[in-house]
């Protein structure tokens, strides 16, 4: 590293702890952006190691598969897309180590991801210092985009809905179109991204909550809690969590007799999901999801799935997808921009955006406005999906 590299890394996590210790009113008015040179440089910080490197190494086959494309079609104003990638190991420390250093060291123009909430959190603060634009395709929790004060974060955008959608999205399934007007509410509390689904879950179902009971992030036996709910009167289990433990509670609920739906968020939304819940005891279960390959919803979807199974060999779930999108929005927020602060300016005005995981309009708090899905497993594999069109 050298000496001027060193003084400005120094220089700036000085700048940070400071913030930290007295509240800045705008931790962006120093921030100065990066320029555009020969190529748009596009920083990549994801899970590709670790606890969730599901979610990252499908994200980053849609990053690559985006780029290519892209630059076989001549890139953006005739520049091509350059990948810088770093692997944050699904720590959140690590991850805001790799916004560090792809915004300053790097000086990338964009970065996308991380792919979870907690990873989002703890690197969205060096896009907001540096002015380099952060886009997380599958960070959920709803206070990314925001500021404690409720202004939003200029330089932090995502490409699916938050975990409050979510919680809508559940709850309005849960008693509309599975009659279940009786539920068991089984969450992740280690995780801000179950809890936030969880918390609105409640807030919105109309039923009626038989009972609550909580697990954690790296627990494998969950036997005592499934037995005290097990002969309780309900019609569903609503599970907010990740596949990696919400794959082997469903295991374990379908080999203690427990076969009512089991309901969840887009965590589960990976093939690792069944492999840990056994084919078979995924049957009656439904997920919140982005992205199907069992609807269309855009004109594009077909030449993407055809684009993605010659290049990896299987069908792209969401995570692919919504990384896949983001490129593209980077793409086009990119087209006639000079610095990084122009992508950013450009992503916050991007309207009706045609994406594989449909169409997307930016709001004022860097949300996409889009559709939800609801789909529905059998025997280990996607049988269906329906939008879910959710009640104002």
């Amino acid at each position: 590293m050298s000496k001027k590299i060193t003084l400005i890394v120094l220089a700036f996590f000085a700048s940070i702890f400071l913030v930290a210790c007295g509240k800045s009113p705008d931790v962006t008015a120093n921030a100065s952006g990066t320029e555009i040179g020969d190529t748009i440089k596009i920083g990549v910080n994801l899970e590709l190691t670790g606890g969730v490197a599901a979610y990252g190494q499908a994200e980053n086959n849609g990053i690559k598969l985006a780029v290519d494309e892209i630059n076989a079609a001549g890139g953006v104003d005739g520049k091509k897309l350059e990948l810088v990638t770093k692997d944050n190991k699904s720590e959140n420390a690590e991850a805001s180590t790799s916004a560090t250093n792809l915004a300053i060291q790097s000086q990338v123009n964009a970065i996308v991801g991380p792919a979870t909430s907690g990873a989002v959190a703890a690197s969205s603060l060096i896009s907001q210092k540096t002015g380099v634009p952060l886009m997380t395709p599958s960070g959920t929790q709803d206070s990314l985009t925001v500021n404690t004060d409720g202004s939003t974060k200029e330089y932090v955008f995502r490409t699916t809905f938050q975990d409050s959608f979510q919680g809508k999205v559940l709850a309005q399934y849960a008693y509309n179109s599975l009659s279940a007007k009786k539920v068991v509410l089984y969450y992740d509390n280690s995780s801000d991204y179950a809890k936030g689904i969880a918390e609105e879950f409640k807030r919105q179902y109309k039923g009626e909550i038989v009972t609550t009971a909580t697990f954690a992030s790296g627990d494998k036996d969950y036997q005592s809690a499934l037995t005290k709910f097990k002969d309780l009167n309900y019609d569903a289990i609503v599970m907010p969590g990740y596949y990696t433990e919400t794959g082997i509670i469903t295991k374990q609920a379908r080999d203690m007799g427990i076969k009512v739906p089991i309901l969840g968020p887009d965590g589960f939304s990976d093939s690792t999901f069944a492999d840990l819940a056994g084919a078979a005891n995924t049957t009656n279960v439904y997920y919140v999801s982005g992205y199907s390959t069992n609807v269309s919803l855009s004109d594009n979807a077909s030449a993407f799935i055809k684009s993605y199974k010659k290049a990896y060999g299987s069908e792209p779930n969401q995570f692919v997808a919504l990384a896949y999108d983001s490129i593209y929005m980077i793409a086009e927020a990119a087209k006639g921009a000079e610095t990084s602060k122009d992508i950013a300016t450009n992503l916050a005005n991007l309207k009706n955006f045609s994406g594989v995981t449909g169409k997307m309009t930016i709001d004022s708090q860097h949300n996409p406005i889009k559709t939800a899905l609801m789909v529905r497993m059998e025997n280990g594999k996607e049988a269906s999906a329906e939008a879910v069109e959710v009640e104002k």
